[in-house]
């Protein structure tokens, strides 16, 4: 769908000054819309220098936000970390003005067709995975969304014989209205963000939004062994394709004899063996079984595919190799937000970890990784807000050598202090970072710092 000239001559209210909120902000006054920026924090609690977007034309109005920032605005573009529900866009959806999320504004300004994967993990994985794939086709390819690179700006770039390929968050989701991914991938669901959806059925409302609008053209990848997300395909309007890990299907993504195989359109191929997969984890097999099925409709060859597969390193923060010290492994896996995702780090070692958990509290249940982490974890160490909970959780399954420490830096050296081969150390944290940090991101590069600090 285009629609560049959408936005010409609007008024257009932006809510964050993080990265999605400025790339879109930038890009709907190039499409000539008079744009104001407005966040929460004041100015001076920013790091960045917003003098030359001032100096554009782009208007700033930091801090306290009231009605009157709403007075004439045509569009009210709401970046992923705010929620939908907060009074400012309330009030605005109560006056009749556009409301709508970054990825709304992407999906509205593409000329290519847009790729959207989603699930409670390995989102980033699997995207990653997708637009490697797809770069072997030899056409155009944007990635970016929850990713880091703001969806917006690769949507504008995009050739229409192209493709754009997006890591959609929940959050993300919340703002659209038109939103039609040609193939969409749901990875998995398991609680989190309950803090902000609060329900789990409203986190999957959120989640379905993905392929709620898909036409019988469209394709849909569906996780066949998590029974809430197969339960999508009656709602679905597309094509509907399963991955399996557990299962050998008769038609989808799966395992068979220990390879790789798709049986899709009455063509079978077998991709490589999952021991070809080059990143670490039962997980990242299923990560890899999606991104197949999502190549595919999209024209990737089955052995550029495998190319892909027996390549790929991983993405950073994400049971990322960060160093190898006086025989100790340390791993950085910073995007493990939530439970589910830190129970796949645990899993992807043969036990012997040192552990370094804890940050913000999401308030999810803890019992399951608990109990994996009193089979696998030789010390836990745990800090941040969590820590307390955390310790309380670990306490009741039976989990020996818990440390609460106060910092980062006393984390990353109490690790250290203890290590002994064949031991590694994992940050894994199971947990939001912004008690301590900007993101996840930034709590990643500050472990490896340290982390290489020891060495």
């Amino acid at each position: 769908m285009i629609r560049q000239t959408e936005f010409a001559n609007k008024k257009v209210l932006v809510l964050g000054a993080g990265i999605s909120g400025l790339s879109v902000a930038q890009i709907l006054q190039q499409l000539g819309a008079s744009v104001v920026v407005s966040d929460a924090k004041a100015m001076d609690q920013f790091e960045q220098d917003f003098s030359e977007l001032q100096a554009g034309g782009i208007a700033f109005v930091m801090g306290h936000q009231n009605e009157k920032l709403l007075d004439d605005i045509d569009y009210l573009v709401v970046s992923p970390g705010i929620s939908i529900y907060i009074p400012l866009v309330v009030a605005a959806q109560n006056r009749g003005i556009c409301v709508m999320s970054e990825v709304e504004v992407a999906y509205r300004l593409s000329e290519a067709p847009m790729i959207a994967i989603t699930g409670t993990n390995g989102k980033t994985t699997t995207t990653t995975l997708v637009g490697e794939m797809l770069k072997t086709t030899g056409h155009q390819v944007g990635v970016g969304g929850n990713i880091g690179a703001a969806l917006s700006e690769q949507a504008l770039a995009a050739r229409p014989d192209g493709f754009v390929v997006a890591e959609i968050s929940s959050f993300q989701l919340e703002g659209v209205s038109e939103f039609r991914p040609h193939i969409a991938a749901i990875l998995n669901l398991t609680p989190d963000h309950l803090d902000r959806h609060h329900t789990m059925e409203v986190y999957q409302q959120m989640k379905e939004q993905v392929f709620s609008r898909q036409e019988a053209s469209d394709y849909l990848i569906l996780n066949y062994d998590d029974m809430a997300v197969r339960g999508m395909a009656k709602r679905a309007k597309g094509k509907v394709v399963y991955f399996s890990r557990q299962q050998c299907l008769a038609a989808g993504i799966y395992i068979e004899n220990g390879k790789i195989k798709m049986n899709l359109d009455g063509n079978s191929s077998e991709i490589c063996a999952v021991n070809d997969i080059n990143i670490k984890g039962g997980h990242n097999v299923e990560n890899a079984l999606a991104a197949c099925g999502v190549a595919y409709f999209a024209g990737v060859r089955p052995e550029a595919m495998a190319e892909v597969l027996k390549t790929f390193s991983g993405v950073e923060h994400r049971i990322e190799f960060t160093a190898e010290i006086a025989g100790i492994a340390y791993y950085n896996d910073s995007k493990a937000t939530n439970p589910e995702s830190a129970i796949k780090a645990l899993e992807a070692f043969d036990g012997h970890i040192i552990l370094i958990a804890g940050g913000r509290d999401k308030n999810t249940d803890l019992t399951a990784f608990m109990k994996l982490a009193k089979e696998r974890v030789d010390h836990l160490i745990l800090l941040g807000e969590a820590k307390q909970r955390f310790a309380e959780a670990a306490t009741q399954q039976g989990v020996n050598n818990i440390h609460q420490v106060a910092t980062f830096a006393e984390a990353v050296t109490l690790a250290h202090k203890l290590a002994q081969p064949p031991q590694v150390v994992v940050l894994s944290p199971a947990c939001a970072s912004y008690d301590m940090f900007n993101n996840y991101e930034e709590r990643g590069k500050v472990f490896k710092d340290l982390v290489r600090q020891l060495g």
